[in-house]
């Protein structure tokens, strides 16, 4: 599998490298259909270069610009600078509950003036490099927009009816808004076998297992740009999600001198949280301030229940039960004064956030009279809490017409604390900063280059002790954990290839301090904590091939490929390995046709991906789903001023599989058992219905 992928994915490269080639002596594909950039300006997009897809809203414009993949927000410390790769009327979107996806999903198209395709290093925005969308919006009269996205599933789930979004947009003198409503829910499930051998190779057991999953997060939210008075801008953003989720598996199991069992998980989470987060912007002095404040709190209320009952011996029933409440807060004030003096564009920020996570974990057994008892769980309930205070300088400057730099450095006080569960309190001072470039060598040519050093975010619920009962796992807690730090360094190298669309090429290497991966806790006794160092380095490539210029008008290719190596000492052996999990090997295809002169449009889907195994101290394993996923769809775009389309996904069958070695006691001993997984998904049938009111 992996060297069919290496084959297919080499091939690629070679065609993209070809057509940087061809694009570099062919001048005459660009004189028929020239790009919608300036030479040494921006790629600049209006409605009309969008118009044959009939997009609903930014969202569905944006994914249809030649080459550009929307990249997250990462989750920062606090608020930090900006990442991602997306701007808002030339504006990061002070919020860290949603992403950008939905956000762009509730600007209708028809406010959207126009999308500017930058060079982070050109912008006066600390943090932002490579390709960065600007999607510029005017709003307009009152105006609203919804969508309806029913799925169906032949095997083991019942039908989806309850996801949609609805959004409604407008202004009312200067104060600009957009409300939404949705519920982004899913429905899944998969069933099948499950063989145990041993070391030998021996059969132990046998599982046959079903499982089902329902989530549903209804969320209300609203967006209030503010224009004025003067020269001021101001942003106000509130969200409100209800979440619950129930997971249900059910089995037989056996094997070989082994009772007929009958085993049935429980999950059942719900909870709440909300976020209000702002800014508000002014001319100062020679200069503009922007102050931003944000409030997030998070209630959650997860509980794990697994019992097993035996069919052919009379014995009582035995089980298990795992139960968490935890409030998560973070509250964040930050501001940031830039000013332009000496031909450059200065900028100085100071932040302060505050996160908490208040957490009650218990256990319980089954007892022989069919009652739950608690039973101790040692580091199970504690608060933790970090106090983080941060400043940084930018300076950003343009060279020549073809050069911009960014230079960013700063650093970080803070105090990570631990009451109850071993805790402990520690301070740490980290330097912090990035150097970015932009040149453009060739009107049809862009590099950007980034070095950065960040800090991680932690999950505070890693300090803690918590059962893992459906998988027969423990993690002790480990109050020493600290967040891991990062040298970043990376190159994408853009290139415009006229009426056949665009290819870009970007490898990377990353150098990581106090990685966060499992490792020992005592004499026997595992959780995540941090491994002194770690390395990642790999390729991307992402292109969008236009067939216009080969007679098939209104059909393109959007491909992707990632190849990535890791590499990090094994905390239990000392010997290297890959990182536990990390991306190893990826490839996506999307290929739409737009039938010239009709409302019909059609196409489909090809994604594989490979992630490394799973190093715990007890096991190691793989879990994933695929090979490889499939999907096939067609779409009208005017039924009764309604956008239709229909999906079939899955085609190829992919399945959920898991296959881990387990050994007695940790790896460095004899191995107990072999555990190969093979769960049918089967097909999946979706529809969407989208308009406008």
């Amino acid at each position: 599998m992996i060297a069919t992928t290496w084959r297919g994915g080499g091939a690629s490269l070679a065609a993209m490298a070809a057509a940087w080639l061809a694009a570099g002596a062919g001048p005459a594909a660009a004189q028929e259909a020239p790009p919608p950039a300036t030479v040494e300006g921006p790629r600049v997009f209006t409605p009309e270069d969008f118009a044959r897809f009939a997009p609903r809203n930014a969202l569905d414009m944006l994914r249809q610009v030649p080459g550009f993949t929307i990249r997250e927000a990462v989750q920062e410390r606090g608020l930090g600078q900006a990442t991602g790769n997306v701007l808002i009327n030339g504006q990061r979107i002070a919020g860290k509950s949603e992403d950008i996806q939905t956000q762009l999903n509730r600007i209708p198209a028809q406010n959207v003036v126009r999308i500017e395709i930058l060079d982070g290093a050109t912008l006066d925005i600390a943090g932002l490099s490579g390709q960065v969308a600007n999607i510029v919006t005017r709003a307009g009269g009152l105006s609203g927009q919804f969508a309806w996205r029913p799925e169906f599933r032949r095997d083991f789930t019942d039908p989806l009816f309850t996801r949609f979004d609805v959004s409604v947009s407008g202004r009312r003198g200067p104060v600009e808004y957009t409300l939404g409503l949705e519920n982004q829910a899913s429905h899944s499930g998969a069933g099948g076998l499950t063989v145990i051998t041993g070391a030998d190779g021996g059969f132990i057991e046998r599982r046959d297992d079903v499982w089902t999953g329902e989530f549903n997060q209804p969320r209300a939210s609203a967006r209030f740009a503010i224009d004025g008075p003067g020269s001021s801008v101001g942003n106000l953003n509130l969200s409100y999600r209800q979440f619950w989720f129930d997971y249900v598996e059910e089995g037989l199991r056996s094997g070989p001198g082994r009772p007929d069992r009958a085993r049935d998980v429980r999950i059942e989470e719900d909870g709440y949280n909300y976020e209000i987060g702002g800014d508000f912007e002014f001319a100062l002095g020679s200069g503009r301030l922007k102050l931003i404040g944000l409030d997030r709190f998070g209630h959650y209320v997860p509980e794990t229940t697994v019992v097993t009952r035996f069919l052919s011996e009379e014995r009582p029933d035995v089980g298990d039960r795992f139960a968490r409440t935890g409030d998560e807060s973070e509250r964040i004030a930050r501001a940031e004064y830039r000013w332009n003096a000496g031909g450059a564009d200065w900028q100085l920020s100071a932040e302060g956030a505050f996160n908490s996570l208040d957490n009650v974990s218990r256990l319980f057994v089954l007892n022989s009279v069919g009652e739950f008892e608690e039973i101790p769980l040692p580091g199970g309930t504690a608060r933790v809490e970090e106090d983080r205070y941060e400043m940084m300088g930018s300076y950003g400057r343009t060279l020549s017409p073809k050069l911009s730099i960014q230079l960013a450095a700063g650093g970080e006080y803070s105090q990570l604390a631990q009451a109850g569960g071993g805790g402990l309190t520690r301070t740490f001072w980290r330097p912090k900063g990035s150097f970015s470039a932009a040149w453009k060598p060739h009107p049809r040519t862009d590099v950007n280059f980034r070095l950065q050093r960040r800090v991680g975010q932690l999950n505070f619920f890693d300090f803690l002790a918590s059962v893992n009962l459906q998988d027969d796992r423990e993690n002790a807690g480990n109050p020493e954990l600290v967040p891991p730090q990062v040298w970043e360094a990376e190159v994408e190298l853009v290139r415009n290839l006229g009426a056949w669309g665009t290819t870009s090429l970007r490898p990377y290497v990353h150098l990581i301090d106090d990685i966060v991966d499992i490792v020992p806790i005592g004499a026997s006794g595992e959780s995540p904590g941090n491994i002194e160092s770690a390395i990642r380095y790999g390729i991307e490539s992402k292109s969008t091939v236009n067939f216009d210029p080969l007679g098939w008008r209104g059909a393109k290719l959007d491909a992707r490929f990632q190849f990535q190596e890791t590499r990090v000492d094994d905390p239990l052996t000392g010997e290297p390995r890959r990182i536990s999990n990390s991306l190893m090997r990826l490839a996506e295809l999307s290929l739409r046709h737009d039938v010239p002169e009709t409302d019909w449009a059609w196409g489909g889907g090809l994604s594989y991906a490979l992630a490394a195994l799973n190093y715990r101290l007890t096991e190691v394993g793989r879990q994933w789903e695929g090979p490889v996923w499939a999907s096939l769809y067609v779409e009208h775009k005017d039924v009764m001023g309604l956008t239709v389309r229909a999906t079939i996904n899955n085609i190829f069958g992919a399945d959920s599989m898991w296959d881990r070695t387990v050994f007695e006691g940790r790896r460095t001993g004899p191995v107990a058992f072999f555990e190969r997984r093979d769960r049918v998904i089967g097909p999946i049938f979706s529809f969407q219905v989208r308009g406008r009111f």
